[in-house]
């Protein structure tokens, strides 16, 4: 039999949670105002969150709340207030990105289900155990990965008591998910808070291959694959589209619906998807599910391509007079069924009926009823005569308003066969009130509302801080003898080629300190775990979790990179006290004012990046397909291990992005200037333990510039950065002046 899975949807708006529902979802996705990736939806007030979720529930329809953004200090009260509220919900599935809000909700909000995000990035074995140590039960695994990996990780998750969900149909991101600081440079939107303005789907000058949307890619369908995620044994399928309207949630649900009946029913996989092309798409392609990753996956054109597509599948020509209105037609009878198929779906509290029943020297009778449940509680005190207190509507109401919640409120108060002069103690009438709830709220008790104790900033004995260098290069370990700084070496992602050239290089300079790649996928993951007990340095540096996981169960103490986005205490405390982390850079998003904030463990360093090139995204893709061509049209083994190539793009407003791709990594992007930031020597004193520059050799404007114009070698750059963060401010204004093509506009603007 074939394996059944849950097929969940998205939920933007009211309206598109009730398509969701009429369309057959099992499960829906949705967020509120604050605190989810899709600030670009409507979204739902909390007020109406209530009841979406009782109307999802009375439709066997499961509801889980997306607060998947990167969480600041200053906002954790707020979140506080809203985990209290949520925790008294009925909602069945928390979706969440930042390690310091999944340190919270297993340390305070146990009652929750907690699910790791896209965002996470999760692509290896060791992020799932990181993961399930953090309270993690579901995990939403990488878009990037083919079916091969997605069975291993699946395994890997469900001997942890973890399920998977995989993305099968919506919107590709052409960066790995979390990972992507594009709409952060470009715009100051950052993807990590919701706020991503798709500079990948921009307009770009003429490529030399002729492209105007170089970065564009088709839509994702895994329409015709449900017999591989099935073997691959994948609880969840996924389909993207928050920002989408109602109708196009009720149609792409209502054919996987469809789909999925006849997989089950028949074993027989539909051939016709020509009803998802007539909502917006830009094509379909099922390549990264299949790893046949190639050009075919771009479409030079952002737009909905629906006419475009539809045209293709029918054989006519676009312009064909009458075939445009045709599809228009079409299409609005989509809306017009959809708008059908939700009119009779409310989203409204629950009425109630209290009906009070007694008698002298006899138990109070309350009669709870609402539309489909009714129970009857009774006081354990008999009813006795009275001449003051005695109960009146009045003071009934006041002990029987705990009722009225989000969820439910009391329509009516029958009081007819009530006998007056009658008294029973106060008390007793608010405990039958409290026991009302318990079972208006599927058994479940109210939940006291959690008070997080104060986290405070340890006073520490003052120390100067040091200054480490970040190296990819053997043409650059000679740094390791002229500097006395520490010395981190990046190692690449594809790790499983050169992992004993690496490993000599390291057993040839103990000092030498890995910095670990974000990306490291299936056999390059076990490759660095093997390297880690074969090496056993005395430190690390890593952007992975699933790195951190491994050394945390070797012993090896690591410090979390940059890329791992700590911005916040929680964050910190987290990765110390569940993995014994000694150590974190902080974010580069942030500002002077929101690090002022944040407060570390006891013995816990803080780090902070204050020169390197910024990274905008890394892709699984290859980049120069649509700028400078290439003659493979997929990506082989032989790319990621040996091709080393740069080019540029420019939008239409001038703003050149460098495409990099060197031997060993992925295809990246990087902004054309550098982060230089100084003014934090001053800005945010007696913090850090420590500085980094990053010496690496990325060909950005910056970088070019400073080593035509300067004339300094890296081991004098790395002295005058060492001087600046003694307080040298002569060393400082040269600094400024050498490397002047540069920006901290991150840290000016922050989150």
């Amino acid at each position: 039999m074939n394996k059944k899975f849950e097929l969940l949807a998205p939920g933007g708006d009211l309206d598109s949670v009730k398509a969701a529902i009429a369309g057959g979802a099992d499960a829906i996705y949705c967020g509120l105002s604050h605190f989810n990736a899709r600030n670009r939806a409507v979204n739902i007030s909390f007020e109406d969150f209530c009841g979406v979720v009782k109307l999802a529930h009375d439709n066997r329809c499961q509801i889980f709340l997306t607060l998947n953004i990167i969480i600041l200090e200053s906002e954790i009260p707020t979140l506080i207030k809203l985990l209290n509220q949520v925790s008294n919900t009925r909602v069945d599935g928390i979706i969440v990105q930042d390690p310091g809000l999944f340190y919270l909700l297993a340390t305070y909000f146990q009652s929750l289900d907690v699910h790791a995000s896209t965002q996470c990035t999760t692509h290896n074995s060791g992020q799932i155990n990181f993961l399930k140590k953090l309270g993690v039960t579901r995990v939403n695994l990488s878009r990037e990965l083919n079916i091969r990996e997605i069975k291993s990780l699946t395994s890997v998750a469900h001997r942890n008591g973890v399920l998977t969900e995989v993305f099968v149909h919506g919107s590709h991101c052409i960066a790995f998910s979390g990972l992507c600081f594009f709409s952060s440079i470009v715009s100051g939107k950052s993807g990590n808070r919701g706020r991503c303005s798709q500079p990948c789907r921009d307009q770009y000058l003429t490529t030399d291959v002729g492209m105007d949307f170089p970065l564009n890619m088709k839509d994702n369908s895994a329409f015709f694959d449900l017999k591989e995620l099935s073997d691959a044994g994948v609880d969840s399928l996924k389909i993207e589209g928050r920002i989408k309207k109602f109708h196009y949630v009720y149609t792409v649900v209502d054919c996987w619906r469809k789909q999925l009946t006849g997989f089950y029913s028949q074993n027989k996989i539909d051939g016709d998807n020509s009803n998802l092309y007539k909502v917006f798409n830009r094509d379909f392609s099922n390549s990264y599910l299949t790893g046949n990753i190639g050009s075919d996956m771009f479409i030079d054109n952002p737009r909905d391509n629906s006419l475009q597509q539809l045209s293709r599948l029918r054989g006519h020509s676009e312009d064909k007079q009458g075939f445009s209105q045709e599809l228009y037609d079409e299409k609005e009878e989509l809306v017009t069924i959809a708008r059908s198929k939700i009119e009779d779906l409310v989203v409204e509290k629950t009425s109630l009926t209290l009906t009070i029943l007694g008698k002298i020297n006899t138990p109070l009778k309350v009669t709870v009823k609402t539309a489909g449940n009714t129970f009857v509680l009774c006081s354990e005190s008999l009813l006795v005569a009275a001449d003051r207190h005695v109960l009146e509507r009045s003071s009934i109401e006041k002990r029987f308003r705990l009722l009225n919640t989000k969820e439910f409120f009391i329509q009516h108060l029958d009081l007819d066969d009530f006998q007056d002069g009658l008294f029973i103690p106060f008390a007793e009438l608010a405990s039958m009130s409290k026991r009302a709830l318990f079972l208006l709220n599927g058994k479940r008790d109210i939940i006291a509302p959690v008070e997080l104790p104060v986290l405070k900033r340890e006073a520490e004995p003052k120390v100067e801080p040091s200054l480490s260098l970040l190296i990819s290069s053997p043409a650059d370990l000679d740094l390791v003898q002229t500097t006395s700084s520490d010395v981190y070496y990046r190692l690449p992602g594809c790790f499983k080629n050169n992992r004993s050239e690496l490993e000599n290089v390291f057993l040839e300079n103990r000092t030498l300190i890995p910095w670990f790649s974000p990306i490291l996928i299936g056999e390059d993951y076990d490759a660095s775990v093997s390297f880690l007990k074969r090496i056993r340095p005395k430190l690390i540096v890593t952007n992975n979790t699933g790195v951190a996981y491994a050394a945390f169960e070797n012993g090896i103490p690591w410090i979390a990179g940059p890329h791992l986005q700590a911005t916040n205490s929680f964050t910190l405390l987290a990765m110390k006290e569940k993995f014994n982390c000694c150590g974190a850079f902080i974010s580069n998003e942030l500002n002077k004012n929101q690090i002022k904030k944040i407060s570390p463990p006891d013995d816990f360093k803080l780090y902070y990046s204050i020169y390197h090139p910024i990274l905008l995204m890394t892709s699984r893709q290859c980049l120069f397909h649509q700028v400078t061509g290439c003659a493979k049209e997929t990506i082989d083994d032989s790319c990621l291990s040996e091709c080393a190539k740069t080019t540029s793009i420019t939008n239409l407003k001038k703003a050149s992005f460098l495409i990099d791709k060197q031997p060993g990594d992925y295809s990246s992007v990087y902004n054309s200037r550098d982060f230089l930031n100084l003014d934090i020597l001053d800005d945010v004193p007696d913090v850090f333990s420590g500085f980094m520059i990053d010496l690496r050799c990325v060909a950005t404007e910056t970088g070019v510039g400073l080593k035509k114009t300067s004339g300094l070698s890296k081991a004098r750059i790395a002295k005058l950065f060492a001087d600046s963060v003694s307080g040298d401010l002569e060393a400082r204004e040269l600094l400024r002046q050498t490397i002047s093509w540069s920006t901290n506009d991150q840290y000016t603007r922050g989150l």
